[in-house]
């Protein structure tokens, strides 16, 4: 009953709890608009980049997204984790470390900052960021030049630098480091280059290494997926030895209501199909079909064919506007 009422509330700024491949069931907090990122990666799940940017101020009102974590809290909020995630990178917004903050001292739920790394040489970066229990940095690169292949960073961000700081962070943070490796065939895949990767990762020290792949629709169509069994052969080059991050199983969302907000909720996060919505939430298709319909039909999600597979995904706030103001256009 608790996870029910609380879905029927809207925020602005929190969405879920989702369920997600790594932290069970995970409320999201939004401190960016939509892809307001230091990076333009071409396995986002998101898409392009649409504010490529390094510039680090108030994005969103921190004072409203501490009041809406309260609410969500004091009506017996359940989660196993709080990240701090969404639209874009999280450690851009100036603000970040009170919600961390805040989320310590007013709950026991751990607080989880997903994070490119990229922000990490400024201190204030590092010293907010100490305030998570985890932090999930990334690493899908070994020079400058496959950063710029793979990852797209602004111009002022240099690999080296990248490195360099990750490593101090490591060094400082009395939580756990989490890093993800994003693996995309034929383009950071081949041993060679993973073993460069695996091991400036040993380098940083992470106590958790993940390995990832295109699963999801990415923002580029050649950014293909490498196979299950491709995985597990580059697992033993990591130290330590990687983990594979696998889809995430019904079992784990057993008690999460699901409805139409649920479903929404989970779309805003990431790209799904109905057959994977069914399997998260087990649900059977039909079920899952007229919520679907329910939500196009209101202009809230929107379907798109990629690789012989139909994927759902949110429509965002930016795309609302611009879809307003075009049919007001044409009247």
């Amino acid at each position: 009953m608790g996870i029910r009422k609380i879905m029927e509330k809207k925020y602005n700024y929190l969405f879920g709890p989702v369920p997600s491949r790594r932290f069970g069931r995970s409320l999201g907090v939004d401190l960016t608009p939509y892809k307001t990122c230091s990076l333009d990666c071409i396995f986002c799940q998101l898409g392009r980049t649409t504010e490529k940017t390094v510039e680090r101020k108030e994005y969103v009102p921190t004072d409203i997204v501490l009041s809406e974590l309260k609410d969500w809290l004091n009506k017996d909020g359940e989660a196993d984790y709080i990240t701090l995630s969404g639209s874009g990178e999280p450690t851009l917004h100036s603000r970040f470390g009170e919600v961390l903050e805040f989320i310590r001292s007013n709950s026991k739920i751990p607080a989880v900052l997903l994070s490119n790394g990229t922000m990490l040489h400024l201190p204030e970066v590092r010293d907010a960021a100490n305030c998570a229990n985890i932090v999930k940095c990334s690493l899908s690169a070994w020079d400058q030049a496959s950063y710029e292949w793979v990852n797209r960073p602004h111009p002022q961000l240099r690999f080296d630098r990248l490195i360099k700081r990750q490593k101090d962070f490591c060094k400082q943070f009395k939580g756990q480091l989490w890093m993800e490796i994003f693996l995309i065939a034929g383009i950071n895949s081949i041993p060679a280059d993973v073993r460069k990767i695996a091991d400036l990762a040993k380098e940083i020290g992470p106590d958790r290494i993940q390995l990832n792949t295109a699963i999801r629709p990415p923002a580029e169509d050649y950014a293909t997926a490498l196979s299950e069994k491709r995985m597990e052969s580059l697992t033993d080059l990591f130290h330590p030895c990687a983990e594979i991050i696998a889809e995430f199983k019904a079992n784990h969302a057993s008690h999460v209501q699901a409805n139409q907000d649920t479903i929404l909720s989970m779309l805003q996060r990431r790209p799904c199909t109905a057959d994977q919505i069914a399997d998260v939430f087990d649900m059977h298709l039909n079920e899952v079909s007229k919520y679907l319909g329910k939500l196009i039909r209101t202009g809230q999600i929107r379907s798109e064919l990629k690789k012989r597979a139909v994927y759902y995904s949110a429509v965002s706030r930016k795309e609302k506007i611009t879809e307003n103001a075009k049919e007001k256009a044409t009247r």
